[in-house]
């Protein structure tokens, strides 16, 4: 009897240690495709010079819409992709540590986490955008089924702006193959064009995946 005793025991801390671990881990978005799909996406996706830059105004894109009871786009995600978040009845986060993975950095408050669009709105606007309507606008500015949306330091996504891969790319070198990928399943998704050289940056990033 001892033994099986010794025996749960040990299962059971298993069991704890392993939940331990997966709570400690760094979320990230649902729907990134492999590297090799993501090759096999970007052969396929359309390469033409970016248009209506001079049109372009954020509020053609609702975002941070009501996902589910109080809580917003930006409130769901900093649930999704943080660790031991607290929210307040207004479903705002009171406590809670996110990770940053375009930078490196952990943050323990909500206010220094921004929630950065993976292709950016504007650059969404010039890459085919301008020709959706404000519906499809809003789902692509709130999309929480792909590698759209992620929390990043706040200065990190301010830095970022509407710049493509060939301009900006994360300082965290390791995470490059993940940007890459999520970028090229975003645009994928979306049927977004995409520049020459912003598919040459993303190639070489995929290269070293």
């Amino acid at each position: 009897m001892r033994r099986v005793v010794t025996i749960v025991s040990a299962a059971l801390a298993a069991i704890l240690a392993l939940s331990l671990s997966a709570g400690s881990a760094e979320a990230t978005p649902p729907g990134i495709p492999s590297a090799s799909t993501a090759s096999s996406y970007l052969a396929s996706l359309t390469v033409a010079a970016e248009s209506h830059a001079g049109t372009y105004n954020r509020d053609l894109f609702p975002h941070w819409i009501t996902i589910s009871g109080s809580c917003d786009t930006r409130e769901q995600v900093l649930k999704r992709d943080g660790t031991n978040v607290v929210t307040s009845s207004s479903c705002s986060a009171t406590s809670g540590r996110w990770f940053s993975p375009y930078d490196g950095a952990t943050w323990t408050a909500a206010s220094d986490v921004d929630i950065d669009h993976m292709v950016p709105l504007a650059e969404a606007w010039r890459s085919g955008a301008w020709a959706w309507t404000t519906a499809k606008r809003q789902s692509f500015a709130n999309s929480l089924n792909d590698g759209q949306l992620w929390a990043v330091t706040d200065n990190v996504n301010q830095s970022k702006s509407d710049q493509d891969p060939s301009t900006w790319k994360p300082s965290v070198t390791s995470f490059r193959c993940t940007y890459a990928r999520a970028w090229i399943g975003v645009k994928h998704n979306w049927g977004l064009s995409l520049q020459s050289a912003e598919k040459s940056a993303l190639q070489s990033m995929l290269a070293a995946c």
